[in-house]
């Protein structure tokens, strides 16, 4: 780091970066390391991230950008396997990235890992290079257990997870999550830092709202959507179940974006429920989308709505409003911070139908969105900007490494 630069080696281990979105194990936090790894390049950083094969067809190497690129590993059989099968891998991984980093002649500055799986690798990786590492884990075992919703965490998870909580330098993307690691984890108030996450601006903008529409194929009616994962933990069913709550001057077209093959069958629950709710005919389920279509629904929508039990930030709320749109959520993740109530949307107490319907129904009644108010609504999240999220997280890398290098003779 002589030359300023910081070269970063960072770790998505279970979880492809450039994997499809909305599949299964692939959301939010692929968005985050691309993005985040694209705007330290930009700056002038140098960013590896490591991930495992999950197809004989990936290329070792992909460019992301400028001074940023995605190494794939071999790790296991070079297909899609559950998250947690790769934990008997991990050591395999680190091995497998410290040939290849010996090999090409890379040194480090530290080590960025992303969710409890790559926090293991870091652990080993921080050892064997003497370098500090810093953790992020996206979402927390303890408390989605804690929620009740869905499968429980296994045991493995939440014990490794708790070590690694005590033992690392943490990255939150918000207050209630560094809350949440103290909590849970007993983690140590000094070695979280909180820094939120961040949205492409130059991606999601504003699209006209009628030719977003045409393009889309949806008819002349008012649109509610939702974007996610298809699981229980996202509380789709609970949106489903405000559909029929919203007055008749108000009835919309519910568009939900996201599942692949591994979700069909909670699709069909949902399916099947839209079906006994009476509004079978008013709900699209569109599947996955390529982030770069997805201003045009973003824009195509009278409202988005986050309807989830547990989300670590949100960053499908800055998507949305960075594109004009309103958003109904939660009062998950950083929802609180990001949405400005009443004004940019509102954030419910918890995701009763009724909550969801009357905020939804009191959008709904809004004049149509104009060119002044999206712009309104884009600008209260500019500070989410990556190049502003970056320089943050930059900060807080020198603070470790300084703080490494003083005690470590």
């Amino acid at each position: 780091m002589s030359d300023g630069r910081l070269r970063i080696a960072m770790i998505s281990a279970h979880s492809c970066p450039v994997g499809t979105l909305g599949s299964k194990d692939t959301g939010g936090m692929s968005v985050y390391i691309v993005e985040l790894a694209r705007q330290l390049g930009k700056q002038g950083h140098v960013v590896d991230a490591y991930t495992r094969v999950h197809d004989p067809n990936d290329p070792i190497i992909i460019d992301l950008g400028e001074n940023a690129r995605l190494i794939h590993l071999k790790a296991g059989e070079d297909a899609d396997i559950h998250k947690l099968a790769v934990y008997s891998h991990l050591p395999d991984f680190a091995c497998n990235l410290e040939a290849f980093r010996k090999e090409n002649g890379l040194e480090y500055d530290l080590v960025f890992s992303h969710y409890w799986l790559s926090a293991w690798v870091g652990r080993y990786l921080e050892g064997w290079w003497g370098v500090p590492h810093i953790a992020m884990f996206h979402t927390l075992g303890a408390v989605k257990n804690a929620g009740g919703i869905g499968e429980d965490e296994p045991e493995l998870r939440i014990k490794t997870e708790g070590e690694l909580a005590r033992n690392c330098h943490i990255i939150a993307p918000t207050d209630k999550e560094k809350e949440n690691l103290i909590q849970y984890y007993g983690s140590r108030p000094e070695r979280i830092s909180v820094v939120p996450c961040g949205v492409n601006m130059e991606l999601f903008r504003r699209v006209d709202r009628n030719v977003a529409r045409q393009r889309l194929g949806l008819e002349n009616e008012k649109v509610i959507l939702f974007v996610g994962r298809i699981e229980p933990l996202k509380g789709v069913e609970q949106l489903l179940k405000a559909i029929p709550l919203l007055p008749n001057s108000q009835q919309a077209r519910l568009v939900i974006v996201g599942g692949d093959e591994s979700s069909q069958h909670e699709v069909k629950i949902l399916q099947e429920l839209s079906l006994a709710l009476g509004i079978k005919d008013r709900v699209t389920f569109s599947g996955i989308k390529k982030q770069e279509e997805m201003p045009l629904y973003y824009s195509a929508a009278d409202v988005c709505v986050v309807p989830s039990y547990y989300e670590s930030f949100g960053l499908v709320t800055l998507e949305s409003l960075a594109c004009g749109t309103p958003v109904v959520a939660t009062d998950v993740g950083d929802m609180k911070s990001i949405i400005r109530q009443g004004e940019t949307g509102f954030v419910v107490d918890d995701n009763d139908p009724g909550n969801l319907a009357r905020k939804i129904a009191l959008i709904l009644s809004r004049p149509g969105m104009d060119t002044e108010s999206a712009m309104v609504t884009r600008a209260s999240i500019s500070r989410y900007s990556w190049p502003n999220i970056a320089e943050a997280i930059v900060r807080e890398c020198r603070l470790v490494l300084d703080g490494y290098c003083a005690v470590t003779p």
